[in-house]
């Protein structure tokens, strides 16, 4: 056994999204006896992730923001000794690739690329040839990134990357102790989604999707599991006339895989999407789903298999696939046990030992 390799994982913020949570699922499974793993983040205020880590063992690194951040994160890589980056999201990306002091670097592209704003686009884009490894997490996201701005013989690997539902209710009395713990009515139709309440998100129209049920099936919840900017507009619109009451806001919650039971579909209205973890966990649970065709998701839902995929930005089409589950129990079953049994390809130590495989091979390479 040679020796270990110190690698940095580097992040802009370490609060409650999907590609913050890959970072603990994979440390999870690390293999420590090859790889030792320290986490950098950028955004001080966004840290509820930091405690896990540390408890995972993983020293963690904030670098506080600011505009001299790239500086510190240039005197945290030489003062460390990283063998290897491996950067999420792109603005640190771009940093490492520009202070990295030649340190390769393994970049995981968690969105499409044309969704990033156009300053992120052109800066990714002029540094991405400084990657020595890229890795993508879904197949979409992978043909998003233009074949031009990848060094020579340097091309995507896809990772479908799976949850870690260690801790999450199962069997028996699952969903009756989810719904205690939100104080919800045990026999409601109740559709949930978990996401950061922002624009591409599109929580509004989950809203509007949500007054078409009810228009048919008044007694029908909806939770919203999440926070973000846009909580003030979307508590607003819940409290008209047609969805007062009807709509439960539970804030950011670190125990999501416990609370999935509670629902009867999974719901995510996204406008741009790489492949949502909690998509990943609603199935591993067995709960079909509402979707848009974006990013991944298509890819693991297989619409009239495991749930519904509609088009995004159609609140009508999004409420008729919500209704139409709430009407049929049956199907709703249907589609949860394919979800169920699709979600035996979401192997979260698989995936970690396929980047391992990506560090081994970029690391031969930089010899």
């Amino acid at each position: 056994m040679g020796e270990r390799v110190r690698v940095l994982w580097l992040a802009k913020g370490l609060g409650r999204g999907g590609a913050e949570q890959l970072l603990v699922n994979c440390a999870r499974h690390l293999d420590d006896e090859r790889y030792e793993v320290e986490v950098a983040y950028v955004l001080p205020w966004k840290d509820a992730l930091v405690p896990t880590l540390r408890g995972l063992g993983i020293t963690v690194h904030c670098l506080g923001g600011g505009r001299s951040w790239p500086l510190r994160l240039r005197t945290l890589v030489r003062a460390r000794g990283y063998g290897l980056i491996h950067t999420h999201m792109p603005v640190p990306a771009v940093a490492a690739r520009v202070v990295g002091a030649g340190v390769p670097i393994v970049h995981t592209e968690h969105n499409m690329w044309s969704r990033y704003r156009r300053p992120t686009r052109l800066a990714n884009a002029w540094t991405y040839r400084r990657n020595s490894g890229v890795i993508a997490v879904s197949s979409a996201v992978a043909e998003s990134i233009v074949p031009g701005r990848l060094r020579p013989g340097v091309s995507p690997t896809v990772i479908h990357h799976g949850p870690d539902l260690g801790d999450a209710f199962a069997g028996p009395g699952a969903r009756e102790r989810a719904r205690r713990m939100l104080d919800l009515d045990q026999d409601a139709f109740i559709v949930g989604t978990v996401a950061n309440f922002t624009p591409k998100k599109d929580q509004l129209g989950l809203l509007d999707a949500h007054a078409r049920v009810r228009d048919r099936h008044p007694g029908a919840l909806l939770v919203l599991i999440g926070s973000g900017p846009l909580e003030a507009t979307l508590r607003e619109r819940a409290n008209r006339a047609d969805l007062k009451g009807s709509v439960v806001f539970t804030g950011s919650r670190g125990d999501v895989p416990t609370l999935l039971s509670a629902f009867d579909v999974f719901a995510l209205s996204s406008r741009q999407e790489g492949l949502p973890v909690s998509l990943m966990e609603a199935m591993t649970v067995g709960l079909p789903s509402v979707v848009t065709a974006v990013g991944g998701m298509p890819e693991i839902v297989t619409d009239g298999i495991e749930g519904v995929v509609v088009p995004p930005g159609d609140p009508r089409a999004f409420g008729d696939a919500l209704a139409s589950f709430a009407a049929d129990p049956a199907r709703r079953r249907r589609c949860g046990e394919a979800a169920h049994k699709r979600s035996a390809e979401f192997d979260v130590a698989g995936a970690q030992r396929r980047i391992e495989d990506v560090y081994a091979r970029v690391l031969e390479e930089s010899r």
